[in-house]
């Protein structure tokens, strides 16, 4: 281990309070929890319903659960009573930051919200919010789901081709990226708290983020006053950005400007094509994009996707071959880049922020639920029969609780 290298992550000692669950919530909470916080995640007596959802399962857990819940302890708890209500005080107390998922409006309901009573009696406590569209507004308090959010932000609208028609993203973005505004809001207010003293509420919505990610669609309408079009593959500003079969796989190119045009001209084969006034610059390209893409597919004939993408690559033209999942984990860059872990039989990504003297770290699996419930309780103070009792009268759990008929 590097000497310099600091034990515990950068966020040792900071607790969070996760209520969340489902995608973008936990995803964010694992963020927090891969760098050193010590998430407590309170689930309902029901648990966090993505434990249900699969194939596949493996040793009690989903793999949909599995992907985003590592590094934290699970507490089943009751919100709505309010001897639960007293369980989350004292995880406040001490706590830096509240985070949550539920439909606008449920604190307030359960007479626990943040203006009226969190920042009152915890005044440093940084409140994050992850709803579908907000407390107010046209759709203020709508449940929020990705793909609805996808539709509704016009994230749908661009992705495709003519021939497939607007297409969800395979990968729920919005959920994953609402994840990832969170986190960071949460910072910046730690950061601000840091000078103030003082707590506030972060508010962070899945439709505000499928808008915040409109780029560069958003920017060309706003522009060019032309509604974007389904371009499949194609970038609507660069040529070329494509992908092309070769003989064995196939293979995206994203050539950015002129000088690795010229460059995958010539290793190609074809340097002359570099001259060709209909290709001369990106703008031309574009504007003869059709001509371009013919002409590239016949020189690709007759390499392989993962050598020519590696050749392309080394002599700095940008080029990828499409790889499937199962190749992407073998990859040795993947690898070497500690982008898959494994911990007994759990395996999952890695930790994608890199910090030098603080890095992150897969401590713990993901959690059964309510693993924790009796030691959380009991760093709280409840001692052994008030724990019971809790347990017993339906408050706290240490196992899932029956849906209701």
């Amino acid at each position: 281990m590097n000497e310099n290298v600091t034990a515990g992550g950068a966020l040792a000692g900071f607790r969070v309070v996760d209520l969340t669950r489902v995608l973008g919530g936990p995803f964010c909470t694992q963020i927090l929890s891969d760098h050193g916080a010590e998430v407590i995640k309170i689930e309902p007596p029901q648990g966090d319903e993505v434990r249900d959802w699969g194939p596949p399962f493996k040793g009690g857990l989903s793999a949909y659960f599995a992907g985003v819940n590592r590094n934290k302890r699970s507490l089943g708890l009751d919100l709505r009573t309010e001897a639960g209500q007293e369980v989350l005080f004292r995880l406040l107390d001490g706590a830096d930051v509240m985070i949550d998922n539920f439909k606008a409006g449920s604190l307030e309901k359960w007479g626990i919200g943040f203006e009226a009573v969190l920042s009152r009696r915890f005044p440093e406590l940084i409140y994050c919010s992850v709803t579908g569209f907000g407390a107010d507004g046209p759709f203020g308090g709508f449940p929020g789901y990705d793909a609805v959010a996808q539709a509704l932000s016009g994230q749908i609208s661009i992705n495709g081709g003519p021939e497939s028609g607007p297409t969800r993203l395979g990968i729920p973005i919005i959920d994953l990226a609402t994840g990832l505004y969170a986190a960071i809001g949460i910072l910046m207010a730690v950061e601000e708290r840091r000078r103030s003293g003082r707590g506030q509420r972060v508010d962070t919505t899945l439709f505000d983020t499928g808008v915040a990610l409109l780029h560069p669609q958003a920017a060309n309408y706003f522009m060019s006053g032309q509604p974007p079009v389904l371009t499949g593959n194609s970038h609507p500003n660069i040529s070329p950005y494509d992908q092309y079969p070769t003989s064995k796989g196939r293979l995206f190119l994203a050539i950015g400007n002129d000088r690795q045009f010229r460059l995958l001209c010539e290793i190609l084969g074809r340097p002359q094509l570099a001259d060709d006034p209909r290709f001369l610059h990106n703008a031309d390209r574009v504007v003869n994009r059709a001509e371009l893409n013919a002409a590239i597919t016949e020189l690709l004939a007759d390499h392989e996707a993962e050598s020519i993408s590696t050749a392309l690559l080394a002599k700095g033209a940008p080029a990828g071959a499409v790889l499937t999942i199962p190749e992407v984990v073998e990859h040795p860059h993947t690898r070497h880049r500690e982008m898959v872990v494994e911990i007994d039989d759990y395996r999952g990504t890695g930790i994608p922020i890199k910090l030098g003297r603080t890095p992150g770290a897969v401590r713990a699996k993901p959690p059964h639920y309510g693993s924790a419930t009796r030691e959380v309780l009991a760093s709280l103070g409840y001692d052994e029969a008030a724990i019971d009792r809790l347990i017993a009268d339906g408050i706290a759990f240490t196992e899932r609780a029956k849906p209701p008929a």
